[in-house]
């Protein structure tokens, strides 16, 4: 896929942990490990939104577009 989610990135630049962001942003620890991995094929703007209010980011912050033809 050529989005590619940075969610891991931005949660030791702020030095949280999954179980603390889970809490903050109301997600399950599996829903969210599986944003963290990058296996969504999907994500809410209330869920992106969330997550930068937790993370102080923008969502550009966590998203990632990667030309897949240049790989």
């Amino acid at each position: 896929m050529a989005i590619i989610v940075n969610l891991d990135v931005m949660m030791a630049r702020r030095k949280i942990s999954l179980n603390e962001l889970s809490e903050r942003v109301e997600l399950t620890l599996s829903n969210l490990s599986i944003l963290k991995t990058g296996k969504a094929k999907a994500i809410r703007f209330s869920t992106l939104d969330a997550l930068c209010k937790a993370l102080e980011c923008q969502p550009g912050d966590i998203l990632e577009y990667v030309n897949e033809k240049n790989k």
